[in-house]
């Protein structure tokens, strides 16, 4: 039985490990532990605990519990004091604090919501992800690199961690027992890359014989990849992870209707064009139409995601 871990944060991991979560395989995800903003950077800031928002998100995604405890874990307040925080957030925080560990809290969430795959942060470390754009402005925090706070803004030339972070063990663990890496789909500067960018990620990517394959979005992101197309996809990876690391990168290639292009390009969203090369080095292109329905896109169907990941 084969292992294949998903590295992401955003709803792309999650649409890949549902895809995959019915066949004979061990499943991992490994999560980004960037996230600032909302409920999240609220509790960050106020009881010290480390950012639940994107594990809670994996966890209710991957959870085989009832649909009323999923909407627990997702339920909103929208008054009082706790108006803005998920249920979910809070009660991820108030078991770290109880356990005395995040990577607890986490085991423990996870039994709660029936979940069979294991979610592990990518780190235990307290860390912040800043960029710079390309006219030397400087954006500090997920949450702003994520949502522009200006109608135009320059392109971002580069992402760090502050501090540094070390890799969690655990996750060293699963790595090194991988049989298959999934990297993405996601939003690559707030979701992908910053799982890139903590010490002894890239190196244990480097070192592994695992077929690591990343998966290029569908749609460009305002603010984050205006104008990309598929190579600049293929360039923002190879450039966190070097060169030849990749065996693999999947791109889209079929085109949404006029209808459904107006209306994200309404949204600053543009169609990303794949490569016209089939290999940039030793990293093979592999071209499919993944385009699961619209008009809200997602990668899918989820058969045509699992035959593909299997068949490599």
């Amino acid at each position: 039985m084969k292992n294949i871990v998903a590295i992401g944060g955003g709803t792309g991991t999650f649409t890949i490990l549902n895809a995959l979560k019915d066949g004979p395989v061990h499943l991992a995800a490994i999560i980004s532990m960037a996230d600032d903003g909302g409920s999240t950077g609220l509790l960050r800031d106020q009881y010290g605990v480390l950012p639940p928002g994107d594990v809670r998100r994996a966890l209710v995604a991957l959870s085989e519990s009832s649909q009323t405890m999923r909407d627990l874990f997702n339920y909103r307040f929208h008054s009082g004091d706790l108006k803005g925080h998920s249920f979910g957030n809070i009660f991820i925080s108030v078991l770290e604090k109880v356990t005395g560990s995040f990577s607890s809290a986490v085991e423990e969430a996870s039994n709660i919501l029936k979940i069979k795959v294991a979610v592990v942060p990518v780190t235990l470390d307290d860390i912040r992800l800043h960029a710079r754009l390309n006219n030397g402005k400087m954006v500090h925090g997920e949450t702003n690199i994520d949502i522009p706070k200006t109608r135009e803004r320059s392109p971002i030339k580069e992402v760090w961690l502050e501090p540094k972070a070390r890799l969690n063990p655990r996750a060293r663990t699963i790595l090194r027992e991988a049989d298959i890496v999934v990297i993405g789909p996601g939003d690559i500067y707030t979701s992908l890359i910053p799982n890139l960018l903590v010490t002894g990620m890239k190196e244990e990517l480097k070192r592994s014989k695992a077929k690591k394959i990343y998966f290029c979005n569908l749609m460009t992101k305002k603010g984050e990849t205006d104008h990309f197309d598929g190579n600049d996809f293929a360039r923002e990876m190879e450039k966190y992870l070097g060169k030849d690391v990749l065996d693999y990168a999947v791109f889209n290639n079929r085109r949404p209707s006029p209808a459904v292009i107006k209306r994200y390009r309404a949204q600053g969203a543009e169609y990303i064009e794949p490569p016209k090369a089939k290999r940039n080095g030793a990293t093979r292109y592999l071209f499919a139409p993944l385009i699961d329905s619209e008009p809200l896109l997602r990668h899918g169907p989820p058969k045509r995601l699992a035959k593909l990941l299997l068949s490599l």
